[in-house]
């Protein structure tokens, strides 16, 4: 197990030789990604000394209004990564189309997809944002195409997020447990301070978008209600809600100390024909790897999230994930509504 204080590139390579693995070129990817988190942090801690808060007004391939930081966070992100040779492609959920890598870098084996800043709604707050990764293997020399990124959550080589808040935090998995890394700014570093993440079984707070509870399906409105019902409850216990308005920040939490975080099918979603809210590939899967390498579950309430065999790039699927036992309550509370 590698020691508190241990930089980042050091630990890629300790977990490579613990596997039996060559990781030269995955080490510089990881670095390069590291790079990109800590020209992210630095606008984001300088926010409006940096010029960079306020709307852009234009929307992203989702509908969805940008924030300037949206547009720069992209950006910083693909110039961070496009000239290492080491990926064949980047897809974003700013854009439409998956981003080629241009011909005059060289092609590597790697393809990224990112969230370039997740709950940027908390920009203009100072609240908690972050940037969400998904890094799977491209299998040939050939460039790669939007369908080469529709991979199952399963084939993901490493997932992780980089939390900007009062600290930021870098916290991936190549598949070997979770660990968590905090940017020290005096060195310009990211410095292992989380070695071994684990997701409790049991846990007392839940995370979930009240403003929704009209909407909600019977599984969850069983859930919420229980939960709220305290001592007195089914449950005989007290829960907590918490919701930071960004995955990243919530998902954070319960990988601290334990939690469910909820983003469920709803019938507002189902009366618009959307198969769920979050995205797929740039925020379930890497979420979902995160997750259950720290020992919880995520589901939709009706599948493994990391089993879905993706359709398209911006695709949405509901979200189920956190401590395991709540989890697994509300699978079967599904299974149960739907029999």
């Amino acid at each position: 197990m590698s020691e508190l204080g241990t930089t980042l590139t050091q630990y890629i390579i300790e977990q490579g030789r613990a596997q039996n693995e060559s990781r030269g070129a995955f080490t510089a990817l990881l670095n390069d990604v590291a790079t990109a988190c800590k020209r992210l942090s630095n606008l984001v801690r300088l926010g409006e000394l940096a010029g960079v808060l306020g709307a852009a007004g234009q929307e992203n391939v989702q509908g969805e209004d940008q924030k300037k930081l949206d547009i720069i966070a992209n950006e910083v992100f693909i110039d961070a990564m496009q000239r290492s040779g080491l990926l064949a492609g980047i897809a974003s959920e700013e854009m439409d189309e998956h981003y080629p890598i241009p011909n005059r870098f060289p092609r590597g084996d790697y393809l990224l997809a990112f969230d370039p800043l997740d709950g940027s709604s908390n920009i203009d707050v100072n609240g908690a944002t972050g940037t969400i990764f998904s890094i799977t293997r491209h299998v040939d020399s050939s460039a790669p195409g939007d369908s080469d990124f529709l991979k199952a959550g399963t084939e993901q080589v490493c997932a992780g997020y980089c939390l900007y808040s009062s600290a930021s935090m870098l916290v991936l998995t190549t598949g070997h447990g979770v660990a968590g890394f905090t940017l020290d700014n005096s060195v310009g570093e990211f410095i292992l301070t989380h070695p071994d993440i684990n997701v409790p079984r049991e846990t007392s707070e839940y995370a979930i978008n009240a403003s929704y509870a009209r909407h909600w399906l019977a599984p969850e409105k069983r859930y919420i209600e229980e939960c709220n019902a305290g001592t007195e409850g089914p449950r005989e216990r007290n829960f907590n809600m918490r919701w930071a308005g960004s995955m990243v920040g919530d998902i954070h939490r319960i990988l601290c100390r334990g939690g469910v975080f909820l983003y469920p099918m709803d019938a507002k979603l189902q009366a618009a024909g959307k198969q769920g809210k979050l995205r797929l590939l740039y925020e379930a899967n890497p979420m979902g790897m995160l997750i259950e390498q720290a020992g919880g579950l995520a589901h939709t309430g009706t599948e493994r999230i990391l089993e879905i065999q993706p359709d398209s790039l911006h695709q949405r699927v509901p979200v189920i994930m956190g401590s395991a036992d709540e989890v697994e309550r509300l699978i079967r509370y599904h299974e149960e509504a739907s029999a």
